[in-house]
């Protein structure tokens, strides 16, 4: 049962390690073109450790409640094992291929409302709050009309990374 257990525990620290040492493994192997597709996910740290963690732990568990020695826990731990190597491998890909959208662009912002935080002055420069990619971000804004602190705004364009022009909301 030691054994088992010594594996269970080493499949832990695997994964620990995992986050600490991420792509070693892959980058071991970077240029072997033979095993690119299978060291890409496959043979990750994670999925190994998930393997031999799950192996250890449930031969550990088969070996003390049942009466089916070494070799039945090893034949239950294995597939155990691999069952949750695979889950590990289909989470990683999961969240590895998540995509949550391209980075935001200033063009982004065109229709976005927002609120004057500083007056703008008629063909000068104010401030306004406006969300940009969930944040909260005050701008530089420039208005062809005089706009006072606290009115609501659009933004028509931008000129800049800081800078927009903005038209006052008309209710």
């Amino acid at each position: 049962m030691a054994w088992f257990l010594g594996l269970g525990i080493a499949g832990v620290v695997l994964l620990a390690l995992s986050f600490v040492f991420d792509g070693v493994i892959e980058g071991l192997f970077d240029g072997v073109a033979v095993l690119e597709g299978i060291v890409d996910g496959l043979l990750s740290l994670p999925v190994i450790a998930g393997f031999v963690s799950m192996l250890g732990f449930s031969g550990a568990i088969v070996l003390e409640t049942t009466g089916l020695g070494a070799v039945g826990a090893t034949l239950i731990g294995v597939p155990a094992g691999v069952l949750t190597g695979w889950f590990a491998y289909r989470l990683s890909r999961a969240l590895m291929d998540e995509s949550s959208g391209d980075a935001p662009r200033d063009d982004d912002l065109v229709g976005v409302p927002g609120s004057v935080v500083t007056a703008i002055p008629a063909g000068g420069y104010g401030e306004v709050l406006v969300h940009r990619a969930g944040q909260l971000v005050k701008l530089s804004a420039k208005s062809p009309v005089a706009v006072a602190r606290g009115a609501e705004v659009w933004v028509e364009r931008t000129l800049s990374q800081s800078a927009v022009t903005v038209r006052p909301v008309e209710r």
